[in-house]
Parts: structure tokens; sequence; C-alpha cells
């Protein structure tokens, strides 16, 4: 808390007393393995360009040692978020957050990507970057070839000691964000391959709910640009749209239809079910 007070009081020495208030506070809220350390970098580099502060906290909805926080807890400290704080979390989309989320003085942006390229980020993390991640040892030991690995994180797992929703019921519990007009929702996509339109974005949403920026456009974007570090990120691996093509099998292909319905077309990836690895 000693570490957050200061920030907040460098900040107000350098942007003006009371600068704070006239700005949210802004909570960057993704999935997991689907952009949030690439928002937070964003948004972290707001500091630069306004009145705004890095508290330097975990996800809000995990502890200083990485326990699940409860609903009660999650509600706590979003209250407790400051004018010009800047926070990040994986919150489903649930009413008691649409409603946290979207009072006055909170801005929140909401990062969404292809469930393709989720699943193999998911996986490539899962089986080698993380060892204490829950799945680490199905992946390895249970399942022997990386076609096997893919359509366990698309049908999902339930094996016993070994739990993995769905695919489609993990974007199910989250894409209800995309309803809400209060919050910006931007593509993990656009943030890597058409940063200025993300960003333009970003600094619009911000502008309509009170932020006035005292330097140019233009130099705010290339500032946003310059907070993107990837290698800052212990999570990053590649993070290329469309990388899913160099992992899925056809039988991956076939099963990903098959389990997930229209939701490639719900969340605008694909106008309709005939695609194939093959297809720009």
């Amino acid at each position: 808390m000693g570490r957050w007070r200061a920030r907040r009081f460098a900040s107000a020495v350098r942007w003006g007393d009371g600068s704070q208030a006239e700005v949210p506070a802004v909570l960057g809220n993704a999935m997991p393995k689907s952009g949030s350390h690439l928002i937070i970098q964003v948004l972290q580099g707001l500091t630069k360009i306004g009145p705004f502060v890095n508290p330097g906290f975990p996800p809000v909805n995990r502890t200083e040692d990485n326990r699940q926080v409860s609903d009660e807890g999650i509600l706590k400290v979003l209250s407790q978020m400051r004018p010009g704080d800047i926070g990040y979390g994986y919150l489903v989309a649930r009413k008691i957050f649409f409603q946290a989320l979207t009072r006055p003085g909170m801005a929140s942006v909401f990062v969404y990507r292809d469930p393709r390229d989720m699943i193999v980020s998911h996986v490539f993390y899962a089986t080698e970057m993380f060892q204490d991640h829950g799945m680490h040892r199905y992946y390895t030991e249970n399942l022997g070839t990386m076609e096997e690995r893919i359509n366990a994180a698309i049908g999902g797992v339930t094996e016993s000691g070994f739990e993995l929703k769905s695919v489609r019921a993990r974007y199910d519990a989250y894409k209800g964000w995309l309803s809400q007009p209060e919050v910006l929702c931007i593509r993990f996509e656009d943030l890597r391959l058409d940063q200025d339109e993300a960003f333009n974005r970003i600094l619009d949403y911000l502008e309509k709910n009170g932020f006035q920026s005292k330097i140019t456009r233009q130099r705010a974007i290339d500032i946003l640009g310059d907070a993107i570090a990837p290698q800052k990120s212990g999570t990053f691996r590649k993070g290329k749209p469309g990388g899913w093509r160099e992992h899925f099998t056809q039988m991956n292909v076939d099963f990903f239809k098959q389990s997930t319905g229209d939701l490639l077309v719900e969340l605008g990836y694909e106008q309709n079910d005939d695609w194939s690895i093959d297809r720009f």
C-alpha cells in the first residue's frame, strides 16, 4: 500500500494537484492466454501521457501469492481503485462485475482473442512454460502429441485429478462483455497488427470518460506503442495472430467445428463454418 501511495503522490506532483480526480480508474480485462499482459503494458503506458498510476498490484482476482480471490474480495479491490489507478484481471461476464466496472469513474478495456490461437497458446504454456500448471502432467504424461493436446483443450478434460472446461464454455463465460456498451472491447489481433487504430480507440474511450490529454494524439500513440515489451512478460511465446494454422491438424479443425458451433462467427473471426487451415 505504501508503494501505491508513493506512486499516486509522484503522479500528482508531475501532473498537478487534483489532476487525478479528472481521469477514471482503468481496468484491463481478458481471458487467460488472450492478451492480458499485452493490454496491461499498454495501459501502464498511460502513466507517461497523463495522471494515471500503476499501483503494481497483482490481478484483481489473485492475491500476491497467486491464490484465487473470492467474488467479494474482487469487488472490494475494484471499489478501492481510485481515479487514475490502473489494474488488470480475468473477470468473467457476470452481473456483479458489470455493475462494478461500469460505475461512474471506472473505465474497462476487455481484450479477446481468436479461440484457435488461444488454445495453442494455452497448450504451449501448460506443456513447456509453466510446469506447475494444472494441466501440465496431463498434457505431458497422458497425451503424446500436439494434436491430442489441442483436442483436449478444445473439448475439455474431466478425468480424475484434472479439470479443464471446453473452449466453448470458457468463451461463453467471458463473451457477455461484448454486449456491454460501457466497456471497450478490443481484439488481441488489433493490438498486434493495427496498433494505431487500437490505441486511438483506447484514447477516444478514455477521453469520453474524462481524460484530457496534454500532448498530441500521435505522441500519445507512440508512447503506448513503446510501452509494449513482450520480453518482459514471463508468459509470452510468439503471440502471432493466425499461428494456430501451424499446429492444428484437419482432425483438430473438424473437432473444433463440432465442439464450438458458431463461436467464431459470434466473435467475428469467421463469416461462416466454411474455414480451413489453408484458407486465408
